[in-house]
């Protein structure tokens, strides 16, 4: 799937041109294959963005997509599991940015997993919690697409909202961690729910045990990950959030992200961890509680 969402049909995937068009097709087009709904019925994925909302006159407008799992006992109760959608297109010498890490990894990652939550319902034991699989464009200009659902449109009202988890980055391996085993950057978790930091750890020692590495997370981190993904939004407006990222390295926002550079062991191990967590927070008795 991701060599189809990161190969140069898709031209980049700029948000409001052509090739963006195209991902947003082709990620509605899987989730009719799986079998999940929008929440905005009528085969209707698209949450329309005009372009003066991006504040930017050369960009036209873009859409984020939405899917769906409802839940089956606290249907109103809401996990956001989010990644952005687009990238940032072709540069100036023509080469494109595919963006198969960024964020390729996590727009497929979703996928996987909403197929999960679609094949765990359609044996009778479907999520306690709704699902909203938001997939945003928009991010690589300011996180507009997340700005526009949680200041504009939410489909689902925040205070319904229990958590976001956000993937952005998680097929490769940065140099701090090369010729080790499995990690994962986590950031966020512990800033407005400590519960669900002590989840998310729980869930990780219990199915994985993986290295959680938290040098993003420190409130002085000078590369301010915690303010640079779609999270953020999500974050300020008191939801608790975990951003889940492998760090970046040489290929970060040039044409050499591929998909051929993904350790697809590691994005596998890292998609279903996100699962378990999603899991665990979408069936547990109490919605995590906010500090």
């Amino acid at each position: 799937m991701l060599f189809i969402y990161a190969s140069d049909e898709f031209e980049g995937r700029k948000t409001g041109e052509p090739g963006q068009k195209k991902a947003v097709n082709f990620i509605k087009n899987q989730y009719l294959k799986i079998g999940v709904p929008s929440p905005l019925g009528d085969n209707d994925y698209f949450q329309e963005i005009p372009a003066s909302y991006f504040e930017r006159s050369n960009i036209q407008d873009s859409e984020n997509v939405l899917a769906f799992i409802k839940g089956v006992e606290k249907p109103d109760e809401v996990i956001v599991i989010s990644s952005h959608l687009d990238h940032i297109g072709i540069s100036s010498n023509g080469a494109i940015n595919n963006g198969a890490d960024d964020d390729g990894s996590g727009t497929v990652a979703m996928i996987e997993i909403a197929e999960a939550f679609k094949e765990a319902k359609k044996k009778g034991n479907g999520p306690k919690r709704s699902i909203l699989f938001l997939h945003v464009t928009g991010e690589e200009i300011g996180l507009f697409g997340s700005r526009y659902y949680a200041d504009v449109d939410p489909v689902f009202p925040l205070k319904n909202t229990v958590a976001n988890l956000n993937i952005d980055m998680i097929g490769r391996i940065d140099p701090k961690h090369e010729n080790k085993g499995g990690y994962l950057y986590l950031i966020g978790s512990d800033k407005l729910s400590k519960e669900l930091h002590d989840i998310s750890e729980a869930v990780n020692k219990k199915y994985f045990n993986m290295e959680f590495d938290y040098t993003y997370n420190d409130d002085n981190d000078p590369n301010r990950f915690y303010y640079r993904s779609d999270h953020y939004n999500f974050a300020k407006n008191n939801i608790p959030v975990i951003f889940y990222f492998n760090g970046t390295h040489d290929d970060y926002h040039r044409p050499s992200d591929t998909p051929d550079k993904i350790n697809y062991e590691f994005l596998e191990t890292r998609t279903r961890l996100i699962f378990h967590t999603a899991w665990e927070l979408a069936n547990r008795e109490e919605r995590v509680k906010l500090d």
